[in-house]
């Protein structure tokens, strides 16, 4: 069974079906997110939309690359959720099916190329205040916290 988060199902209203690729990067005790400041300004994990013919690990290293500047290694999944949602730079209401990486952030390539896109280190209890997306921080805290535990913050 997939976890599903966001807003409520509305009867009778039609969702467009569209898969993401969605990362957490530590490094160094660190998580590169990416912040973006439209349509509504808020902390991300670096991830987007898989376009059709493109597997989920391509879109992700395109969209980690897109959104934060970085290039990553060793994607490994961890996890998928739903969520029904507006889109509104597409003006569509979607049923996003988010797949989960952990990856390596390696080098940063350049400035992110998506416009409104910035590039935040966040400690791992700053990203699980600041990251908008319920399904985000879930996995960030399960990651956090769980018996191997990303980090030794607990």
């Amino acid at each position: 069974m997939i976890r599903r988060y966001g807003e409520r199902v509305i009867p009778g209203l039609r969702y467009k079906h569209r898969p993401g690729a969605y990362a957490i990067l530590p490094r160094d005790g660190k998580l590169l997110t990416t912040f973006q400041a439209e349509p509504d300004a808020e902390f991300q994990c670096p991830g987007g939309g898989i376009d059709p013919g493109e597997s989920p690990i391509r879109a992700l290293h395109r969209e980690v690359y897109e959104e934060t500047g970085w290039s990553i290694a060793r994607p490994r999944r961890i996890g998928a959720y739903r969520r029904f949602a507006f889109m509104p730079d597409y003006e569509m209401w979607a049923e996003k099916v988010a797949h989960l990486y952990i990856a390596r952030p390696v080098r940063r390539l350049s400035a992110p190329t998506e416009p409104g896109h910035v590039a935040v280190w966040l400690s791992p209890e700053e990203a699980l205040d600041l990251l908008a997306n319920d399904g985000e921080r879930d996995a960030l805290d399960r990651l956090l916290y769980s018996a191997r535990g990303l980090f030794s913050t607990r």
